[in-house]
């Protein structure tokens, strides 16, 4: 999603601190003062610099178990640190709500302009069905104050959906049951810009009470225009991962989702952006992961999905590269690979949850995306589920395993040491940490040191990504709250 952003040189001082402990896996040096290139979407305080957002939903705030916290580390030259952090929960001041047991605040997040005032701002939602969402304000000093979103707290995501150059808000409620049939869902289309009360400029046709699943006869209202979308109806997503992008080249945002259909069964599918509403898409592939880019550099952005969260009952995980084209996904265009992939590091098996995490990003500046992927399952110097991740290239007809990587603890210059049940790898994102016009990659360890979590940084190079230069830091590190916390789930 392209966004106008005036670059604003700011140190920032370390913020909230709502826990205790000083364990450190290691420190990045302190930030200098030249403004970076990364992009305004991943920037909260417009230094230039992509700021990391981790979210800990199972961790304790003011007494309340899984109540849950995001915390925020700032980029600089220099990477992150955990000094330069900001940690909201719903205990912290200007934030709306209570800290609530089991509320896990923080399970969903995405990040946008969403006032227009050049500063990105981050949505906050939860795993509780009746939650609702937070907006966090970008500034120059960082994020600040808060509005509260009810209803909606259930994967948010921000994106320019309508093509005016404003960023859009399309939101979900919870879904209370999974069953044999489907469930209707609550959903909303908040047309950009947002003001700082939460209102917004408009709401665009989001259907939420005629049948979703497939491609059921379309609503009265939808008709003239057909840019409204028939539910949806027990839509589970959007899954983990960056779910937004321009499939069909119209100049308009698109979702990636994956929907519940009854019976057990799910699927991907897309809903197209239009100038009043949504329009329904391609369904594909198994459900778990998903996100976009344009991995074979034409222009149009592609969908890359996994099922290696082994909800599907499969266990090994694979991949679906569905390409984008003017006509958006087609069953014609798509890829379906796992570690079978000629020139890709190791072999598939059971277990190995391949696919447990999707980013995609042009990292190398060749104008094909790279395509970072989970390994979280995977068994090495007899550790079993240590887990590892894996960088892959794309090219013209898709992704390929020639020129692969895939780092674990184990590996020379990560910090930390691979251990049986660590799940490193179970999410992760890039985004230009350092400035550098390079996407790094950040990826996590859920299950680290008794399900604390851990969160690590990779710098971006021309040809991928390095351990050199890698950073990792745990809740003792930011003075956060430990105990069982997940943190880094998820990322963005």
């Amino acid at each position: 999603m392209a966004q106008a952003r005036t670059r604003m040189a700011a140190s920032l001082a370390a913020a909230v601190l709502v826990g205790s402990g000083l364990t450190a896996l290691s420190l990045a040096p302190a930030q200098a003062a030249t403004a970076g290139r990364a992009d305004a979407v991943d920037d909260f305080n417009g230094d230039g610099y992509a700021d990391l957002v981790s979210a800990a939903p199972g961790g304790t705030v003011s007494g309340q178990a899984a109540a849950g916290y995001v915390a925020v580390t700032y980029g600089s030259a220099q990477g992150i640190a955990p000094t330069r952090k900001k940690l909201l929960s719903r205990s912290t001041t200007g934030i709306p709500g209570a800290a609530t047991a089991k509320q896990s605040f923080g399970q969903y997040v995405t990040k946008g302009d969403l006032d227009g005032d050049g500063y990105s701002d981050l949505v906050i939602g939860s795993r509780a069905a009746t939650a609702g969402s937070v907006v966090v304000w970008g500034s120059a000093t960082g994020l600040t104050g808060g509005t509260a979103i009810p209803t909606y707290g259930r994967s948010p995501q921000a994106g320019d959906f309508d093509g005016d150059g404003k960023t859009d808000l399309a939101l979900f409620a919870g879904i209370t049951a999974f069953g044999d049939d489907p469930v209707d869902q609550q959903a909303a289309l908040f047309k950009g810009p947002l003001s700082r009360a939460g209102v917004p400029a408009a709401k665009g046709d989001f259907i939420d009470r005629s049948q979703w699943w497939g491609y059921g006869a379309e609503d009265a209202s939808c008709a003239a225009t057909d840019e409204c979308v028939d539910g949806p109806h027990s839509l589970a997503g959007p899954a983990v991962g960056k779910s937004v992008g321009d499939i069909n080249g119209d100049g308009r945002d698109d979702l990636a989702i994956y929907s519940y259909g009854g019976d057990g069964t799910n699927a991907n599918s897309v809903l197209y952006g239009g100038a009043s509403g949504f329009k329904k898409g391609f369904a594909f592939g198994a459900h778990g992961s998903l996100a976009v880019g344009d991995v074979n550099g034409d222009g149009y952005d592609d969908v890359v999905s996994a099922d290696g969260d082994g909800s599907d009952g499969d266990e090994s995980g694979a991949v679906t590269v569905a390409l984008g084209a003017a006509d958006g996904l087609s069953r014609e265009r798509v890829q379906v690979f796992d570690q079978s992939l000629p020139g890709f590091y190791g072999a598939q098996e059971e277990g190995d949850r391949l696919g447990s995490c999707v980013a995609v990003a042009d990292i190398t500046g060749d104008g094909k995306a790279e395509v970072a992927l989970g390994i979280a399952g995977e068994d090495f110097g007899g550790k079993t589920d240590a887990g590892s991740f894996a960088l892959l290239h794309g090219t013209a007809t898709g992704l390929t395993g020639t020129g692969s990587q895939v780092l674990n603890q184990n590996t020379a210059g990560v910090p930390g040491v691979a251990e049986t049940g660590d799940r490193f790898g179970a999410d992760c994102a890039l985004l230009d940490l350092n400035g550098d016009g390079r996407r790094d990659l950040a990826v996590s360890a859920t299950a680290e040191n008794a399900s604390e979590g851990a969160v690590w940084t990779f710098p971006a190079t021309a040809t991928g990504i390095t351990a050199t230069g890698s950073v990792a830091v745990n809740p003792h590190d930011l003075a956060a709250p430990a105990t069982k916390a997940l943190l880094g789930s998820p990322l963005r």
